[in-house]
């Protein structure tokens, strides 16, 4: 029995140890060894006197089947694969590993991710059959410089599908980040973590990480170091996330083949309609010190245009700073 059959068994309903035992032969350190690496893993599991061992609720796991069933005909045309894995360093990672498709895009989800990444390198955080953890890898021609914008088309189509799934709320921070308004304070729910090589003016590679937070375990959510947010705490009864992947790769896979031959432009003005920044107060966080200013929206290679203090314009793109809203700011504008 290793730990997705444990969980599929408890999933049934109650078993004392006794019962697990008995079913496969194991000892009770060994199940509950099994039992602790799942609630480490974020699985929540009570053990109660003569009820044994019972998840506090149903999980919610991810079916490739299902997914694939959800997704429109003209969108599956274009797969070259759609796999869920149980467990994962990263499902960018895993697929910077592969080559790249042929033809079609590959898709690939996981349950849980031991080394998820975001932005600059940054821990992000994974827990097993808990929130979203989807990348897609897919051939791009005009070499490098025209990938530069993808994190924002990812986001604008993620961000679209939860729209469509109830979360009006959801806006986007440049350059890759999902947030919720809580005031003055904008909560991270995802992000987008583009990753890729390739020519400079030839084929491209591109693997596009997309991390949603569905239904954080309270044990994981204590350790982020930044405002956070879940689609449960949005929504007393959120969509699975088999749902949520079928409405995002519903958008993602035909947004990517509209960037490959039309460029970020066809994507500008959802964008400035969900940007979370501009005409807002923001400071930004550079090597050689800080800097204020106000957020102007994005420019036609997807750069964040910055007014600065002294009334010049700085142009930044995506990799060189962070950029958090400054809530102790003034917010007026020119």
């Amino acid at each position: 029995m290793n730990d997705r059959d444990l969980l599929l068994r408890l999933a049934t309903g109650p078993a004392s140890g006794a019962a697990l035992t008995g079913a496969d032969g194991l000892s009770r350190a060994a199940i509950w060894k099994r039992v602790r690496a799942l609630r480490e893993a974020g699985i929540e599991i009570d053990a109660r006197p003569g009820r044994g061992y019972a998840l506090r609720r149903p999980p919610d796991l991810l079916d490739a089947g299902a997914i694939r069933a959800a997704l429109p005909f003209e969108v599956t045309a274009g797969l070259a694969a759609l796999e869920v894995a149980w467990s994962l360093d990263s499902t960018n990672s895993e697929l910077l590993r592969r080559p790249v498709p042929a033809h079609g895009v590959d898709v690939l989800l996981a349950e849980r991710q031991t080394g998820g990444r975001g932005r600059r390198g940054r821990h992000w955080a994974s827990p097993l059959a808990a929130n979203l953890y989807l990348s897609t890898s897919r051939g791009f021609g005009g070499g490098l410089a025209r990938l530069g914008g993808l994190s924002l088309v990812a986001g604008v189509v993620a961000a679209d599908a939860l729209h469509a799934l109830g979360f009006a709320g959801v806006r986007l921070k440049w350059p890759n980040d999902l947030v919720v308004a809580d005031g003055d304070m904008l909560r991270k729910l995802g992000g987008v973590l583009v990753e890729g090589g390739g020519e400079l003016a030839g084929h491209a590679r591109a693997v596009v990480g997309l991390g949603v937070n569905v239904r954080m375990p309270e044990a994981f959510g204590r350790v982020i170091g930044q405002p956070w947010i879940d689609l449960a705490r949005l929504s007393a009864d959120p969509p699975s996330r088999n749902a949520i992947a079928a409405a995002v790769l519903s958008r993602l896979l035909q947004a990517l083949a509209v960037f490959d031959r039309d460029g970020l432009a066809p994507f500008l003005p959802r964008y400035a309609a969900l940007d979370a920044l501009r005409d807002r107060a923001v400071l930004v966080l550079r090597g050689d010190g800080e800097q204020r200013g106000i957020a102007r929206g994005v420019a036609d290679d997807g750069a964040l245009r910055l007014d600065l203090e002294d009334g010049s314009e700085l142009t930044l793109h995506s990799g060189e700073v962070s950029v958090r809203a400054a809530a102790c700011m003034a917010m007026e504008t020119r």
